[in-house]
């Protein structure tokens, strides 16, 4: 077993404290290599941002448990190694079984994810505080969920949505012990969130999403006020992006995601870690098909997951300064 202390990390918990005072969100970030890895350092460096590594059961396997360990104590070092020392977290996303939870901070992870919401309520509440006696015996934060997001990333997957009902909310973290709660207020996981059918057009013609429940926040807010809480499914799905994918060959759906003002006002809430995948995805497809489209004579992987990279931190960068506010808060 080792600590997440000794590759250099931190937990959530002081994080979240600051960023509900300070009225902004912590990036949440997953990775799955090193390139993706590099962008999301060096852009928080950059704009010193706090950040959140955010690893899937899936990419958990496709990186390997081992070498992620030394890739989150080496993103430390590479922080350093940038000039300035942010505070980072290595966190499991949507952890789905106490045995994975365990595994993950017995390998180092700072903070980890029990996600029981499509279990019965009463089965939940068990999961997440067989997880949190856990963690917290080894000073690690936990993140439960209630309400169920639809859509699809990596291993998780929801025909439907259900809203978070604000009137569990108090029983739940109280009986649990969570450190902080991801809740459904309309968000959801991965690229294909809204069809255009479900949405309407502003006087500009672009279509606009159906807004996020911010009724449903404020209810929760009340219950537990100064309570740390998540937004999951929160890419924006940038139209360039779409577009350069489907000009080089792509075969991507017209999808619109969160609307970036929609987040900047939940950042400013008791939402205070906003996980954000898609997005990086997109930005480093769209480049690396530019690359293979317009240079089909290039094989070097450097030279097309170089670009991948740069394009990816100009989008982390964007979001710590212009959505979630974190920029200049490491």
């Amino acid at each position: 077993m080792v600590s997440y202390k000794e590759l250099g990390l931190v937990n959530s918990k002081e994080l979240f404290r600051k960023a509900i005072e300070g009225k902004y969100a912590i990036p949440a970030f997953n990775f799955n290599n090193m390139e993706q890895l590099q962008a999301i350092v060096s852009a928080c460096v950059e704009t010193k941002s706090p950040v959140i590594l955010q690893v899937s059961s899936g990419a958990r396997k496709y990186a390997n448990q081992t070498l992620l360990r030394y890739m989150a104590q080496g993103a430390v070092e590479y922080a350093k190694e940038l000039g300035y020392a942010i505070p980072i977290v290595l966190h499991l996303d949507h952890g789905d079984s106490f045995e994975l939870c365990k595994s993950c901070i017995d390998y180092g992870f700072s903070s980890v994810m029990i996600d029981g919401s499509h279990l019965p309520y009463e089965e939940n509440i068990a999961l997440t505080k067989k997880v949190v006696e856990y963690a917290h015996a080894h000073d690690v934060t936990v993140e439960g969920e209630l309400g169920v997001l639809a859509g699809v990333e990596d291993e998780v997957s929801a025909e439907h949505h259900t809203y978070t009902e604000p009137d569990e909310v108090v029983d739940f973290v109280t009986r649990t012990g969570v450190d902080s709660l991801a809740i459904s207020i309309g968000t959801s996981h991965g690229a294909n969130k809204f069809t255009p059918e479900q949405c309407t057009r502003d006087e500009n013609g672009r279509l606009v999403p159906p807004p996020l429940r911010f009724d449903i926040l404020e209810e929760i807010e009340k219950r537990i006020p100064g309570f740390p809480i998540v937004l999951h499914g929160s890419s924006s799905v940038p139209a360039e992006y779409v577009e350069t994918i489907n000009k080089y060959g792509g075969a991507l759906k017209d999808s619109i995601g969160i609307p970036e003002e929609q987040l900047r006002h939940a950042a400013s809430s008791a939402v205070c870690k906003i996980n954000i995948d898609s997005d990086g995805r997109l930005a480093m497809t769209a480049a690396v098909r530019e690359m293979f489209a317009t240079k089909p004579g290039e094989f070097d992987p450097r030279k097309y997951l170089g670009p991948a990279r740069d394009e990816l931190k100009k989008l982390y960068m964007h979001k710590t300064q212009n959505v979630l506010g974190s920029a200049g808060k490491a």
